[in-house]
């Protein structure tokens, strides 16, 4: 398999080098290309390349330029440092991605997603659209407070006040870093979307978690992980092995 690299970090691209002889020694890489500039020159021309994996942010603007200068028809795994909540918006739109810092594990099932393709791969309008959508997802504005009903009177809470939320016989709770807790007339999957996602993360299914609640992150059998706040809650918080590397990936922005 033939492959080209647009990534402007020398240390990112030398490490995405060594994964991919690491899992296939057949696996050639034709170029690095480090800016937007390089990759319009070197695409403009007939190449070899199979595959391309390609960064968001270069030395000289957005990668995705580079479809707006030639015509571009390689499947593309686009490698990022976005968060989690906003790659999984533009996912569908491609191969795959990788969440830096790479993992040899991510990086050899996209290779698989990408050998085991038996479909046309999607136009490459829907590559840039999804990819404007990441960017507008992470350039959207957040909500900062909540209004919380204490008898007769509405008090507002503070996002940034808020350790975690959780769902407990169907009602959303916030409890704070003071460790008070308030009723949230919300769902939870509707908080999940008004809360800045690289400070809040759905490490479950019924707790959201403030990265600074959490005081550290234990191994758990079957690969799944206990996630330690402070203030403590009083049963376990538990991530499942499927949300695992997740939670490790959102902690590593």
């Amino acid at each position: 398999m033939k492959v080209v690299i647009v990534e402007d970090e020398i240390a990112a691209s030398e490490n995405l080098i060594y994964l991919l002889e690491s899992i296939d020694d057949g696996i050639e890489v034709l170029q690095v290309l480090d800016s937007v500039a390089a990759a319009v020159s070197y695409f403009s021309t007939p190449t070899d390349a199979e595959l391309i994996f390609m960064d968001i942010h270069l030395a000289d603007g957005i990668s995705f330029e580079i479809f707006d200068q030639v015509q571009l028809t390689i499947p593309v795994i686009f490698t990022t440092a976005y968060d989690q909540y906003a790659i999984q918006a533009f996912k569908v739109n491609s191969i795959d991605y990788l969440l830096k810092p790479i993992s040899e594990e991510e990086l050899e099932e996209g290779i698989d997603k990408y050998r085991n393709m038996q479909v046309k791969q999607p136009p490459l309008d829907d590559h840039i659209q999804g990819m404007l959508e990441l960017i507008q997802a992470k350039n959207k504005s957040f909500k900062n407070t909540y209004l919380i009903q204490k008898r007769d009177e509405l008090i507002p809470l503070k996002v940034q006040d808020i350790a975690f939320f959780y769902i407990e016989t169907g009602i959303v709770k916030a409890v704070t870093f003071s460790n008070q807790s308030h009723i949230v007339n919300k769902k939870l999957e509707d908080v999940e979307n008004e809360i800045d996602p690289t400070i809040f993360h759905r490490v479950n299914r019924q707790f959201i978690v403030n990265r600074e609640a959490i005081v550290n992150i234990k191994f758990y059998f079957n690969g799944k992980l206990i996630i330690n706040t402070n203030p403590p809650f009083q049963e376990r918080i538990v991530s499942s092995k499927a949300k695992a590397n997740e939670v490790k990936n959102w902690m590593n922005l």
